[in-house]
């Protein structure tokens, strides 16, 4: 019986043959654990169009395209061309985009798709940040450094509260499914990882609303108001509208209710 796809053996013998090394500039950790693969696409729940950021050796996206549903996968890093071309052959409801998924234009997908992915750890939080914007995502599945999985769920008032959290929340519901051991990737990362569900609502704040959340969490150790002030806010206005809600000058945004956000955006805006 041929050994799978995320087989260690079967990973370090592709690579070996394309005389190709992981690269931490593009954040690659290669998936080696089956039961982890599968319970990411179980979580995911494929529909519509599943999209993929970073698909490395292609271990994920054949069980993606096994739900026989049209999957795109984005990959930057050109010299997985051939490793991609042979672990990807015959699987015709995959398409390969090779460039940035940066530079991808989110907004213009089908309405309902699905993200699935093992996300480059150095790029996590700007792609979530234009899926969640794009409006056009039901839910977006993936792999993250853990620290980052618990900033995504993070209540205000907590530690790991800051505009990740805030961003998250508006756009829809994030949990943790599962925390991922550095041993089930090839070469193993530094970190433990988590697997996160987000189920979105398809709604897209205001962008004056996003650019108050950013300006308000810019920098932890100061107050709500210096934030604001600094980010070119009147001064005046500001104090109004704090008195105004019943909120003290002095307070840090992370502390703040979402309901109190939406005051002041509207006192502001």
């Amino acid at each position: 019986m041929e050994a799978p796809l995320y087989s260690p053996k079967v990973v370090h013998d592709l690579l070996e043959r394309y005389g190709m090394r992981p690269t931490k500039a593009f954040g690659q950790n290669f998936l080696i654990d089956g039961n982890i693969l599968r319970m990411i696409v179980q979580a995911g729940e494929p529909a519509g169009t599943v999209f993929e950021v970073g698909p490395g050796l292609g271990v994920l996206t054949r069980e993606l395209a096994a739900s026989g549903l049209k999957v795109i996968t984005l990959e930057k890093d050109e010299r997985l061309r051939p490793v991609l071309e042979e672990t990807l052959a015959g699987l015709e409801n995959v398409q390969v985009v090779w460039g940035d998924a940066l530079e991808y234009p989110w907004q213009d997908v089908p309405e309902g798709s699905v993200l699935i992915a093992n996300l480059p750890y150095y790029i996590s939080t700007a792609i979530l940040t234009r899926i969640f914007e794009s409006g056009r995502f039901k839910r977006a599945t993936f792999l993250v450094q853990k620290e980052v999985a618990q900033r995504l769920v993070a209540p205000p008032g907590t530690d790991q509260y800051g505009f990740l959290s805030a961003l998250t929340a508006l756009h829809g519901k994030a949990r943790i499914v599962k925390d991922v051991p550095k041993g089930a990737f090839y070469p193993a990362p530094d970190v433990t990882s988590s697997v996160v569900r987000v189920d979105l609502s398809g709604q897209k704040p205001p962008r004056s609303l996003l650019r108050l959340l950013e300006a308000g969490l810019a920098h932890r150790r100061k107050t709500l108001r210096n934030n604001l002030q600094s980010a070119g806010y009147p001064v005046q206005k500001i104090d109004e509208v704090l008195a105004a809600l019943g909120i003290s000058p002095t307070i840090r945004a992370e502390a703040l209710s979402y309901a109190h956000w939406q005051g002041l955006h509207e006192a502001l805006a």
